[in-house]
């Protein structure tokens, strides 16, 4: 269930309590940036295998924590494993990224479970019992999931792109098609993080990375009202959860979706204003973020005065370091050393 430890800096910035130094994680933390990683991953095979196989995927969940000493463990998986636990083929190609079977028409999606299948699931639920033991006290442990509406957008389409035109299209054609589909992933969701908390994370992330291609009207019905539900619905099960979203390229739409999304932070992407993000967000909860991955991959200089910008912004409130998005493979790790230094004063 969830954790009450006071000894957790992140899980203070959660309660509305700034910290002197802001807790600091990395999204994709653990990934291919890291030789270690690359290791374990050759020998899973593939991606979706190592999500599946509980000892690798706590080793890797692990192997940032003990080589940065970060203040959060994100597990390792994947969004896609919600659409895999439906039914759908879920393939991750070398150089291509995520190839799913895709849903064409109105049909697939009446035919679809409307349950996850928990079995399926069941190696991510026994790596955060691996995981979670080995944890320094004061670190936090988040579990995650896609939005309805990003893991909509690789089930319509079976791969991703950078406008997400098939999801788009298709939900403008087949809206109560679409809205099905939603309707089955939002249950999914609620189902797969309550199991999450049950096995031991502190937190959960929501993840809508493409919330940023829809309009405002769109960005209601799709990336609003279903994380709505979402958020609700498993407070019904863990009252005391604790849940990041993260609607990337949401903008000046942020605070609309803060008024209907019962938060307990927000995640920025690095795109957002920060004179926006502070007034007009962080007024309303703690932030995360929102550093430029490509500044982390440049180093130098520059990272410092990216990193000063972040904190001088944001670091007045409750506030969690972050990037604005994942890790890039391409980023060396004497640059997260830098940037972890600069965060912490040291």
């Amino acid at each position: 269930m969830v954790g009450v430890s006071v000894n957790k800096p992140l899980l203070e910035v959660l309660r509305g309590r700034r910290q002197p130094i802001p807790p600091v994680w990395l999204m994709r933390q653990a990934g291919r940036y890291l030789p270690e990683y690359r290791a374990i991953r050759e020998k899973a095979g593939s991606v979706l295998d190592l999500c599946f196989s509980p000892a690798l995927a706590a080793e890797v969940t692990l192997q940032p924590i003990r080589r940065f000493g970060f203040d959060a463990a994100i597990l390792f998986s994947d969004i896609l494993v919600v659409p895999h636990a439906l039914g759908r083929k879920v393939a991750f190609v070398a150089g291509e990224g995520p190839k799913l079977d895709p849903i064409e028409d109105a049909a697939t999606i009446r035919n679809l479970p409307r349950e996850i299948d928990q079995v399926i699931l069941s190696p991510v639920y026994e790596t955060i019992g691996r995981v979670k033991p080995q944890l320094p006290r004061e670190v936090t442990f988040l579990g995650f999931c896609g939005a309805p509406w990003t893991v909509a957008t690789y089930m319509i389409a079976g791969a991703g792109s950078a406008d997400q035109a098939p999801a788009r299209l298709f939900a403008y054609r087949h809206p109560q098609a679409f809205a099905e589909l939603i309707d089955i992933l939002v249950d999914a969701s609620v189902d797969y993080l309550t199991r999450q908390f049950e096995a031991g994370v502190d937190v959960v992330q929501i993840f809508d990375t493409w919330a940023g291609v829809l309009p405002p009207e769109e960005f209601r019905r799709w990336c609003v009202a279903p994380a709505k539900r979402i958020v609700s619905a498993l407070r019904d099960r863990v009252p005391e959860a604790k849940i990041i979203g993260f609607p990337r390229g949401a903008g000046t739409m942020l605070p609309g979706y803060l008024e209907e999304v019962a938060l307990d932070a927000v995640s920025l992407d690095w795109m957002i204003d920060k004179t926006f993000a502070r007034e007009q967000i962080q007024s309303r909860v703690p932030v995360q973020g929102n550093l430029d991955p490509l500044a982390l991959v440049a180093g130098g200089a520059r990272l410092d005065a990216a990193v000063d910008d972040v904190l001088d912004a944001f670091a007045g409130g409750p506030f969690i370091f972050n990037l604005g998005h994942g890790i890039l493979p391409a980023t060396p790790i004497a640059h997260v050393e830098q940037m972890l230094k600069r965060v912490r004063g040291a």
